[in-house]
């Protein structure tokens, strides 16, 4: 709340340099902070008597949305993605997509390798499992284990993240 907007009876105010003004009305707090050329902003309108402050309110906004920026600068987004495998896959489409998942990795983002199954495939579920124990042992050096592998539906997921 700002100027005009608060309504409370007596409020504690806080001047432009952080001193300590006492406890006054709403009304006289604001004709201070006029004379100042500034605003007057409740600053924590729970306190007995609620706190105000003289600032400049437009600054004040700016300085929070740049911080605010900052801090999303500081932000890192990891990303799932995926890579598919069937349980009939070739030696060398199998490296082809761990060099896929390392890249990945490398950039930061977790990895979440899908074995697929179709048709008769479902039969031999446990059979299949030793492709994601290589694709994840063939990644070992920079990828640890988040998810072990389990069925789910017609296919069996593990998740790699990179090691720190």
């Amino acid at each position: 709340m700002i100027n005009e907007q608060i309504r409370d009876r007596e409020v504690r105010l806080i001047g432009e340099d952080g001193e300590q003004l006492g406890i006054m009305s709403a009304r006289e707090a604001l004709q201070r902070a006029r004379e100042a050329e500034l605003d007057l902003v409740k600053i924590a309108p729970t306190a007995k008597p609620p706190v105000c402050k003289i600032i400049d309110y437009g600054k004040y906004r700016y300085e929070l949305a740049r911080k605010e920026k900052e801090a999303k600068k500081k932000q890192k987004i990891t990303e799932v993605k995926e890579v598919r495998l069937s349980p009939n896959i070739d030696t060398n489409d199998l490296n082809t997509k761990t060099n896929a998942a390392r890249k990945f990795l490398e950039k930061g983002d977790k990895v979440k390798v899908t074995l697929r199954f179709r048709g008769r495939e479902m039969a031999h579920m446990a059979k299949s499992k030793y492709i994601l124990d290589d694709f994840a042992e063939a990644l070992a050096d920079i990828a640890v284990v988040d998810k072990p592998s389990k069925v789910e539906g017609r296919s069996m997921v593990m998740f790699l993240s990179a090691k720190r």
